[in-house]
C-alpha cells in the first residue's frame, strides 16, 4: 500500500483547508522503497483552482503533478527527495514559479525545543517569530510561535493574500510550537498567526515574538531585517568594566513622543543630545518604547515586547539614536513591563483559546484596578519568553539599563485587592513565589550575560532585599526606586518654609535607612501628572521662591545618598502638569529665570559627576554623617559625604525662608571648605549671598569640634568641599 493509500478523505480535506496538525505528513516529498529495493519520491502540493501544476527538480526535470483530491496534487519520480520548485498555471495564464514550503526540514531543532520548554532559551527571538534562513537552496523566512492549545496554526499575510490555507504549520509535538519555512516571503512582509482554537474557532493573533509592527492603530507584526552597524565600540568596552553603584548616576526620564513632539528616533537624536549634554545628565530613561496600541498608556501596556513602537519609526532607527546617545557619551535605561499586559483580542490575552501567557486564575492573572492580564511566572515558557526579552534588549539595541515597572504589583497576591480576592501561597503567606523567583533568574541571567548593565526595581513597599544577591536570597536588582523619600520630602518641599520646622522628619527619615539598599532617588513621570502638578508648581511662594525652592531641593537631591531622577521639563521648571498630547513648553526658556534654572541643573550635574563623594560610596554608611550645631535649627539639614580616597563634601540645606547668616556649623575636619555649589548664586537667579567661595573650620579651647561660621541663603542649599593643601587662614 503507497502513503497516498493510506490518507484519509478527512486528511485530505484538513490539509486542503488548512487545518491539519502536521500538513508535512502529507505535502511535499515523500520517498518510498518497493520490494525490490528501488527507491521513488511523490510530491503533493496544495494549489486548488490550478489548471497545471508540475515539479521542476534540480536537474531540471519536470515532474507532471495530477490532482488527487480538494485542490491537493501530486507526482512521482524515481529516486530519492532532491529541491524542487513548483510550477502552476491559472485560468490558462503563464506559468507561475515558487519554492515549496512543505519540502523542508523544520527550522527549529531538538535542542532549541527542549530548552523553550524548560524556559531556558537564552536568546528565543533566533528561534521563534519570524526569522530570515536559506534553507537547501531556498531564501524564504521561518516562522514559528509557541501555542500549546491550538489545534492549527496557519501564517496569513501579505504573501498569500491573508488567506492562510496554503500555509498551515507543522504542530512540534509536546513543545506546543508550531513552525514554517515560507520561501520567497521578503523582510517588510506584514503578516499574522491565525489560531483554530480549541472550541473550534479562528483567532487573529500578532506575533507575540515580532521584531516590527505595523504603526498603530493597525496590529500586524512585520518580517523584519536589521543591516545596522554599530559605532558605539568603545562605550560597549567601558560598560562591561563599570559597576554602577559606584559611578556618577544623574538620569533624564524622557516620553519620546512628547518631548518636543513630532520627531522620530532619528530626528531626536541631535537635539536630545545636545540638550542632555548641556543639562549634564549621565543617562537618558525612556518611558517603555516597546508596542503599544493606546499611547494614552505611555507604553505601559504592551502588546509586542520584542518590537520597538513603530510610531517613530523602525527597530533600525532605535539603534541609531540609542548609538549616537553612546558615542556622546550618554547611557540609555529602557522602561520594562514584566508586570501586566493588555487584554486586546488581537495579541497576548488567551492567545490560543486558552490562557496561556496569563495565569488561568483570576485571582493571580487579572489586576483589577488597570484592566490588565498578569503573567504566570510559574509556567516555565512565559518565565523564558519575559526572561529572553530582557536579554534581547540588552543584546539586540544596547540598552544600558532596564528600569522593571510595577516590582511591588508583582510581588504580592494581595496587591490592590480585598479580603477573599486572593489565594495564599502553599507557604500560606501574601508573597508572589513565582514572580519572586522569575525576578531573581531575570537579574541574574542579565547581569551574568551583559557585564556592566542596570537593573532596576520601582519597588514601592519594604520587601526586603531587592537588590541584594540572588545567592543571598536577594532580588538581584542594582538599584530600587526610593519611593518613601520621593512622597516624604515631596510633602515636606511643599509646605509654606513658616511650618517646616515641624516636619523635619520628612527630609531626613530617610537617612534612617538609605543604606539598606542601593537607591535611586526619582522625581518622575508619575509625580507631574494626574492633579499632581509638575515640580515647579508644588513649591510655596511667588515665582521667585518657587524657583529658589526647586533649586534647593534639587541641590538636596543630589547631595542625598543615592543616585537621581528627573522627569523631562522639570529641568527649566515646566509650569504646566506634564500630559503625552503635547510638547514640553519649551517656550519658557525665553523667560530668564527659567533659563538660569536649567543652567543650575546643569552646573549641578557637572559639579556632581566631578565629585567623587557624592556617589562612589552611595551604599556605605560609613561614608555619611549628619552635622549640627551648638543651638540645633530645624530648617537646616547638614550632612557629610566621603569617597575612599580622602575626599569631603559637606551638603548645607537651609529650607527656611530667611537668611541664617554667622550660624556656628560643626564641620568633620579643621580648614578650608570651598563652596562649590551656591543655589542663591547670582546666575542661577538668587540673591547671590554666601560665604565669597570659602569657609574655614577651626578648633578651639572651647571646642573640640571643629566650627565654621557659615551664612546660609533662605530657600537654599550649599555644597562644600574640603581643600586640606588650602591653608585655614
Amino acid at each position: 500500500m503507497s502513503s497516498t493509500d493510506r490518507i484519509t478523505s478527512a486528511e485530505w480535506g484538513a490539509v486542503a483547508a488548512g487545518s491539519h496538525h502536521a500538513p508535512h505528513d502529507i505535502l511535499g516529498a515523500h520517498a518510498e522503497t518497493d520490494a525490490a529495493g528501488r527507491t521513488s519520491t511523490t510530491i503533493r502540493a496544495r494549489r486548488p483552482f490550478a489548471d497545471t501544476v508540475v515539479a521542476i527538480l534540480k536537474n531540471g526535470t519536470r515532474v507532471q503533478l495530477d490532482h488527487a483530491s480538494d485542490g491537493i496534487w501530486q507526482g512521482t519520480h524515481l529516486g530519492a527527495p532532491v529541491p524542487y520548485r513548483l510550477a502552476a498555471v491559472y485560468d490558462g495564464g503563464q506559468e507561475q514559479t515558487s519554492g515549496d514550503p512543505y519540502r523542508h526540514v523544520p527550522s527549529i531543532g531538538e535542542l532549541d525545543l527542549h530548552l523553550i520548554a524548560e524556559g531556558r532559551h537564552e536568546r528565543l527571538w533566533e528561534v521563534l517569530g519570524a526569522n530570515a534562513h536559506l534553507m537547501d537552496g531556498d531564501i524564504g523566512i521561518a516562522f514559528a510561535v509557541w501555542a500549546p492549545n491550538a489545534k492549527a496554526v496557519r501564517v496569513v499575510g501579505e504573501h498569500n493574500g491573508w488567506d492562510g490555507a496554503g500555509h498551515s504549520m507543522r504542530s512540534m509535538g509536546s513543545s506546543g510550537v508550531w513552525e514554517l519555512f515560507i520561501p520567497g516571503v521578503s523582510p517588510g512582509t506584514a503578516y499574522k498567526y491565525e489560531i483554530l482554537t480549541p472550541d473550534g474557532s479562528w483567532v487573529l493573533k500578532a506575533d507575540p515574538m515580532a521584531q516590527r509592527t505595523q504603526v498603530p492603530p493597525e496590529t500586524a507584526s512585520i518580517v523584519p531585517f536589521s543591516a545596522y552597524s554599530w559605532k558605539d565600540g568603545a562605550w560597549m568596552t567601558r560598560r562591561a568594566a563599570t559597576h554602577a553603584v559606584a559611578q556618577p548616576m544623574s538620569i533624564y526620564e524622557v516620553h519620546l513622543g512628547s518631548w518636543r513632539g513630532g520627531l522620530g528616533y532619528r530626528e531626536i537624536a541631535d537635539p536630545l543630545i545636545a540638550h542632555v549634554t548641556e543639562t549634564g545628565f549621565t543617562h537618558v530613561e525612556f518611558m517603555p518604547l516597546a508596542e503599544h496600541p493606546f499611547g494614552g498608556s505611555w507604553g505601559y501596556q504592551v502588546t509586542g515586547y520584542y518590537a520597538p513602537t513603530a510610531r517613530f519609526g523602525g527597530p533600525d532607527d532605535l539603534r541609531y539614536l540609542i548609538d549616537r546617545l553612546h558615542q556622546a557619551g550618554i547611557g540609555v535605561i529602557l522602561d520594562w513591563v514584566p508586570g501586566h499586559f493588555p487584554k486586546d483580542e488581537f495579541a497576548l490575552a488567551r492567545f490560543d483559546g486558552r490562557p496561556l501567557y496569563e495565569h488561568p486564575d483570576p485571582r493571580r492573572g487579572e489586576h483589577q484596578d488597570w484592566g490588565t492580564l498578569i503573567f504566570d511566572y510559574g509556567r516555565p515558557e512565559v518565565r523564558g519568553f519575559l526572561v529572553a526579552n530582557a536579554l534581547y534588549w540588552f543584546e539586540e539595541f544596547h540598552i544600558d539599563g532596564l528600569r522593571v515597572d510595577a516590582v511591588a504589583s508583582m510581588l504580592y497576591l494581595d496587591y490592590s485587592r480585598r479580603e477573599g480576592e486572593w489565594e495564599p501561597n502553599v507557604h500560606g503567606g501574601r508573597e508572589n513565589l513565582e514572580a519572586i523567583r522569575f525576578l531573581q533568574e531575570v537579574n541574574a541571567t542579565a547581569y551574568r550575560n551583559q557585564p556592566g548593565i542596570i537593573m532596576i526595581a520601582e519597588e514601592s513597599t519594604s520587601f526586603p532585599g531587592v537588590t541584594a544577591r540572588t545567592d543571598q536570597a536577594g532580588l538581584g536588582f542594582g538599584f530600587k526606586w526610593n519611593m518613601g523619600w520621593m512622597n516624604d520630602s515631596l510633602q515636606y518641599i511643599a509646605r509654606d518654609p513658616m511650618y517646616r520646622a515641624h516636619h523635619e522628619g520628612e527630609m531626613t527619615f530617610s537617612f534612617v535607612y538609605a543604606f539598606g539598599e542601593n537607591y535611586l532617588l526619582p522625581i518622575s513621570h508619575d509625580e507631574v501628572v494626574h492633579g499632581k502638578g509638575s515640580l515647579l508648581s508644588k513649591m510655596p511662594g511667588d515665582h521667585a521662591h518657587k524657583l529658589a525652592n526647586a533649586r534647593a531641593y534639587l541641590a538636596y537631591m543630589w547631595g542625598h545618598p543615592g543616585k537621581n531622577l528627573l522627569f523631562m521639563g522639570q529641568e527649566f521648571g515646566q509650569l504646566a502638569e506634564w500630559s503625552e498630547s503635547r510638547p514640553l513648553d519649551w517656550w519658557l526658556l525665553e523667560q530668564p529665570s527659567h533659563a538660569q534654572l536649567q543652567r543650575f541643573v546643569g552646573a549641578m550635574n557637572g559639579v556632581y559627576r566631578g565629585t567623587a563623594p557624592l556617589w562612589e560610596r552611595d551604599n556605605d554608611s560609613t561614608r555619611f554623617r549628619r552635622l549640627g550645631a551648638p543651638v540645633w535649627d530645624p530648617n537646616v539639614i547638614a550632612f557629610e559625604r566621603r569617597d575612599l580616597h580622602g575626599g569631603r563634601v559637606v551638603v548645607i540645606s537651609n529650607f527656611a525662608g530667611v537668611e541664617r547668616a554667622n550660624l556656628d556649623l560643626d564641620l568633620p575636619v579643621a580648614g578650608v571648605w570651598e563652596e562649590i555649589l551656591n543655589t542663591d548664586a547670582v546666575e542661577y537667579g538668587g540673591g547671590g549671598i554666601g560665604n565669597f567661595g570659602r569657609v574655614a573650620a577651626h578648633t578651639s579651647g572651647d571646642h573640640g569640634t571643629p566650627r565654621a561660621r557659615v551664612t546660609l541663603p533662605p530657600l537654599s542649599t550649599l555644597w562644600l568641599r574640603y581643600r586640606p593643601e588650602r591653608a585655614s587662614s
